[in-house]
C-alpha cells in the first residue's frame, strides 16, 4: 500500500513539472524503446518478454487515444484515431505472428509522428 501511494505521488510530480508536449514525445520515445525491445525478443524468441513490451506499447498507443483532444484537435485528432488504432491493430498481429517486420512498420510510423512532433513543438520542448 505504501509503495503505491509513493508511486502515485512520483507520477503526479513528474507529470506536473513536464509540459504537455513534452510528454506526447516522451511517450513516442517510450513506443520506440520499448518496439526496441519487442523485435529483439522476437529474434531471441523469448515468448514472454515480447508479449511484455508489446503490450506495454499497446498501452501507450492506447493512452495516446485517450487523451485526443476533438474540439481542439478536429481532424487531426480523428487521423490520429485511425493510425493509432492502426498501429495496435499491426503490433496485435506482429504478436500473434512473431512478426519483426511488422514492429519496424510501426517503429517507421511512429518515428515519423515524432519527428513531425517535435517539428511542430520546438519552441515548447527548448
Amino acid at each position: 500500500m505504501r509503495a503505491m501511494n509513493a508511486y502515485s505521488m512520483y507520477r503526479q510530480n513528474s507529470i506536473n513539472v513536464e509540459s504537455p508536449s513534452k510528454l506526447i514525445e516522451m511517450l513516442y520515445e517510450g513506443i520506440l524503446r520499448f518496439l526496441g525491445q519487442a523485435r529483439r525478443h522476437i529474434e531471441d524468441e523469448d515468448i514472454e518478454k515480447k508479449i511484455y513490451y508489446i503490450n506495454r506499447t499497446v498501452d501507450i498507443f492506447t493512452e495516446l487515444l485517450n487523451v485526443l483532444d476533438y474540439e481542439r484537435g478536429g481532424e487531426v485528432a480523428v487521423y490520429l484515431t485511425g493510425l493509432y488504432t492502426h498501429q495496435i491493430k499491426t503490433l496485435t498481429q506482429a504478436n500473434m505472428e512473431d512478426d519483426v517486420e511488422k514492429i519496424d512498420i510501426v517503429v517507421k510510423v511512429t518515428r515519423g509522428l515524432l519527428e513531425a512532433w517535435r517539428e511542430i513543438h520546438q519552441e515548447e520542448l527548448r
